[in-house]
């Protein structure tokens, strides 16, 4: 959640992250848009024949040739777009993590993307399902979701009851809780209706993980940790809007970068809810 005025700059950059709910206790970029654009918060995105495109990269995460994709402006239209490139259906895709193919929680594509980031798509694995006993009030979860209809659980706390079913990964979809389909179902639902489930007693979960290239299976606790150190060094960022059009904006001090995650971790800490607009 961006604190202080902001100010358009069309030069590339780095992106700030993502939605997640916590159940402990408790996005993505555009193709075209024009300058005005910036000075347009709230109303209808300008004709794509007055825009400017901008060109992504983009790969599978499992892997792929590399697609060029423009002309999108949310995360519907990404997921389409990158479909589009590999010739696949848009509900394969899962989440997209920026500058890295491995599920790494902390390269989120969310509502920014800098203009220079290489998209890598993470696309629909293999089903399971698993029966957990609730043993305690808190599971141990963070629940995310894509900004397109599917949540996925974004962490796994140490020596929480979920940490202790091996089965169960962070970047793993959550499609059905006893049975009941929950795709479409925002990230904050979910983590409500999993921590309603009553105590002492067993549920079952459906998941799909993130499909894998064989030499990227790796143990949990490696699985989620990037080594990649691939980063853009620009000044600007697009960001995705619920509403009205998409913009480029200029990246914060880092003044601003420290106010913003201190007020994200007490709002998740004290509220179990990181939220930021898609």
């Amino acid at each position: 959640m961006p604190l202080g005025p902001w100010r358009k700059k069309n030069k590339p950059t780095k992106e700030h992250l993502v939605d997640n709910e916590e159940l402990s206790g408790g996005h993505a970029g555009a193709g075209t848009l024009s300058k005005s654009a910036t000075n347009r918060a709230g109303l209808p995105p300008l004709p794509v024949n007055q825009r400017p495109k901008l060109v992504f990269h983009t790969q599978l995460a499992h892997g792929s040739p590399t697609g060029r994709i423009e002309g999108f402006t949310n995360v519907k239209e990404l997921y389409a777009k990158i479909a589009e490139a590999f010739k696949i259906s848009p509900p394969e895709i899962l989440f997209c993590t920026l500058n890295t193919h491995k599920v790494d929680m902390d390269k989120l594509l969310g509502g920014q993307i800098g203009l220079e980031d290489f998209i890598f798509a993470h696309m629909k694995g293999r089903k399971k399902e698993v029966e957990v006993n609730k043993s305690e009030d808190a599971l141990g979860l963070t629940i995310t979701d894509n900004g397109a209809g599917y949540a996925f659980i974004k962490r796994i706390k140490e020596g929480s009851v979920m940490d202790g079913v091996k089965v169960v990964c962070v970047g793993d979809h959550v499609e059905c809780i006893n049975g009941c389909n929950i795709v479409g179902i925002r990230h904050y639902e979910v983590a409500r209706m999993l921590k309603e489930l009553p105590k002492d007693k067993l549920f079952t979960l459906s998941l799909v993980e993130p499909l894998k290239a064989f030499e990227m299976l790796e143990p949990r606790s490696k699985g989620v940790k990037s080594t990649d150190t691939k980063n853009s060094t620009g000044k600007g960022t697009l960001r995705l809007r619920s509403k009205g059009p998409v913009t480029v904006e200029e990246e914060p001090t880092e003044f601003e970068e420290k106010a913003v995650k201190k007020v994200d971790e007490l709002l998740e800490s004290y509220m179990g809810i990181r939220d930021t607009e898609l």
